[in-house]
């Protein structure tokens, strides 16, 4: 029963957006938890009906009472069908298998985007103001400056600078 409770109480849009979930992974939660929700609103709808039958009630608006004989001794002898949902766990561990591994292959770019992003903040926190480069230190850090320069003094555009 805590396990239907914790799934009631469970924000899925939190948990995509805390994780940052996307592609696949995300997809196939969304699924999963429109699945889930389906099938709670059946179990719902299912559970609000009434599970006994007033035999005596249709013996007495009835005049063949051999029907409603009939119908009593073959709803007493019904068993209902068992199924075997091992089949049904079997998918719910591979689909939980896959969105783990999904998961932490997510995490792993996910570490890897945030150390480029730190590295590049920290270069532009010790980057120097513009004003403040020579010439010769933004030539060497964007050589085509140099390349451009030499083919527009070759042609003699220069003075159009």
């Amino acid at each position: 029963m805590a396990a239907r409770s914790a799934a009631l109480k469970l924000d899925w849009a939190k948990v995509t957006t805390s994780l940052g979930l996307r592609g696949q992974t995300a997809a196939s939660l969304q699924s999963f938890k429109k699945r889930n929700d389906d099938v709670r609103r059946k179990v719902q709808h299912l559970s609000e009906q009434p599970t006994t039958v007033d035999f005596a009630h249709y013996r007495s608006v009835l005049k063949n009472t051999a029907v409603i004989d009939e119908i009593e001794k073959r709803f007493a002898a019904f068993t209902p069908a068992s199924y075997d949902v091992g089949r049904q766990l079997k998918a719910i561990d591979a689909f939980e298998v896959e969105a783990v591994r999904n998961a932490e292959a997510t995490k792993e770019k996910v570490d890897l985007e945030l150390k480029d992003l730190a590295n590049t903040l920290k270069n532009i926190e010790e980057a120097r103001p513009f004003e403040d480069l020579t010439v010769d230190e933004v030539a060497a850090a964007e050589p085509s400056i140099d390349e451009k320069t030499a083919k527009l003094e070759k042609f003699g555009d220069l003075a159009m600078l």
